[in-house]
């Protein structure tokens, strides 16, 4: 279908490359690339962060500490529509709780959701909500170092800092690598948030590209056109994919193999 004219009503039409060059001069196109691009460049690497920090208290020996684990993971199994709903509610430029907040420290919060500046961070907020996930594959990871190695560093006087950024880390790193494969893959299908909160606006700043795909597909019937955005989609997934794998040699430490090898 992606060498087609098809406009699903009619039979398609082979039109080879031409679904592919017209990219080329699709102003929306870039735009929804760009759009997916930097969030997943702002939402990954603060979703990690915020899963490794919390990872790390709930690993500590506290009373209730199932519970904690619990009531941060719930959050995660909650449908996208489910949240976008409360999302709206939180960043309602007039009524939101968000701003309601921001307005005891002084600050006059934004239009979270109706200004191009700010609506692509409010996404990024929002996606801290199912962090829950990542967590829990954190906290495995915890549990599975070794606690010799901590009594070790122990001995040799060095302190917290040291035991996370020499030991703590490179262990999980592993963990680290699958999660930010997952979290590129999962960031560049976003689709529902856009779709029930914002439709893609203001100006373009939500045109995130699957919800563009979609728009061709379903609103427009352009299915042979989609189709191309779909191929280009995978072959940006592989590639992200391929060169975190190919780098990870770099920073992912393997027990029993050398860093590099």
């Amino acid at each position: 279908f992606s060498f087609t004219e098809y406009k699903v009503i009619a039979p398609p039409r082979w039109i080879e490359l031409a679904n592919y060059t017209r990219m080329l001069t699709d102003d929306l196109f870039f735009k929804s690339l760009d759009v997916s691009a930097r969030y997943t460049l702002l939402s990954v690497p603060i979703g990690i962060a915020a899963a490794l920090a919390i990872a790390l208290l709930l690993h500590q020996p506290i009373i209730g500490r199932g519970i904690f684990r619990l009531i941060f993971y719930l959050p995660s199994i909650i449908s996208g529509v489910a949240v976008a709903t409360v999302f709206a509610w939180i960043f309602n430029y007039r009524f939101g709780v968000l701003n309601y907040l921001l307005s005891f420290v002084g600050i006059a919060g934004p239009n979270w959701l109706g200004h191009p500046r700010w609506a692509l961070w409010a996404f990024v907020i929002m996606s801290l909500w199912g962090v829950g996930g990542n967590v829990v594959i954190f906290l495995a990871a915890l549990q599975g170092v070794p606690k010799a190695l901590y009594e070790a560093a122990d001995l040799d006087g060095a302190n917290d800092s040291q035991k996370f950024w020499n030991i703590t880390l490179p262990l999980i790193s592993p963990a680290i690598l699958f999660v930010a494969i997952t979290g590129i893959i999962y960031t560049f299908q976003t689709f529902t948030q856009a779709f029930v909160l914002t439709q893609g606006g203001p100006a373009n700043a939500t045109l995130f590209y699957l919800y563009y795909l979609y728009k061709n597909a379903f609103t427009w019937f352009e299915m042979g056109y989609a189709s191309a955005l779909a191929w280009v989609l995978f072959l940006i997934i592989i590639t992200c994919t391929m060169l975190l794998l190919r780098t990870s040699n770099q920073w992912v430490y393997y027990e029993g193999e050398e860093r590099g090898a």
